[in-house]
């Protein structure tokens, strides 16, 4: 059965101040798909998955267009219902002194802690331990997240973005500050994710976060879509060489490339 589209972007620019930092996005993804955008820092791989999310807006012009799940407007507050967003920042500054539990069940909330006027169903609080299950995490519960590595405080906001179902897990920069232990973890949490069919969309500068479920590869450079296609097509010397500015060296490992 054919899925439907998550988004489709037509002719998209988009400004943050007066920059214009996106310029001439086409894109569709399917829902369901898993795909990584790939590209060097400030190429607008942030700012795009900041316009997927409602927190950046694109410039109106002729022939532009965006749709995501099938809707051109969205309610911010029902949006987040159907994404789950993984930044590098905790939500807020309340998540710190907050239990790894609480930290996940607030996810529901879009809240940075479980607030006295928060009304939690034992449902709720299920489905964080199953979230949490997903992410070899449930010894952190009872932690506060201020407490927690910063690996363990990846696979907690992941958890808290997969608490409600959503229907695309956003990432942006993954594995960033964490060690090489915490990195493998994040990347085994992360394939267990995708491997229960739960949509990703992944960015990223590094090349060993490409899971091997990730099929599909989104370049950017210099706020514009450099290539885009089957991963096996575009991760080579000569694609990541035009794309980064310096020569690569590849070695494929147990379906994860790396990169020298």
């Amino acid at each position: 059965m054919n899925q439907p589209d998550f988004l489709i972007m037509r002719q998209v620019s988009v400004a943050r101040g007066d920059n214009v930092v996106l310029h001439d996005i086409s894109l569709r993804i399917v829902g369901g798909e898993h795909a990584a955008i790939l590209g060097p820092n400030g190429c607008g791989k942030s700012t795009l998955i900041k316009t997927l999310t409602c927190q950046c807006y694109p410039i109106v012009a002729p022939g532009m267009s965006m749709r995501l799940l099938g809707r051109e407007r969205w309610d911010v507050s029902q949006l987040r219902a159907h994404l789950g967003v993984v930044s590098a920042e905790l939500p807020g500054e309340r998540t710190p002194v907050t239990r790894g539990l609480d930290a996940v069940v607030a996810g529901f909330f879009s809240a940075s802690t479980l607030w006295p006027n928060l009304h939690v169903t034992p449902e709720m609080c299920e489905r964080a331990h199953e979230a949490l299950h997903l992410m070899q995490a449930t010894h952190l519960e009872t932690k506060l997240v201020g407490e927690m590595s910063a690996g363990e405080q990846r696979r907690i906001m992941i958890a808290r973005a997969l608490v409600h179902q959503p229907e695309m897990l956003l990432l942006d920069e993954p594995s960033n500050a964490l060690d090489l232990a915490a990195q493998r973890e994040l990347r085994e949490a992360l394939r267990r994710v995708a491997q229960q069919g739960v949509g990703i969309l992944m960015v990223t500068h590094h090349l060993a976060d490409i899971l091997p479920e990730i099929d599909r590869v989104i370049m950017m450079r210099h706020g514009r879509i450099f290539a885009d296609g089957p991963k096996a097509d575009l991760l080579n010397p000569e694609k990541l060489r035009d794309l980064f500015g310096v020569d690569v060296t590849l070695v494929r490992h147990d379906g994860f490339w790396y990169s020298w």
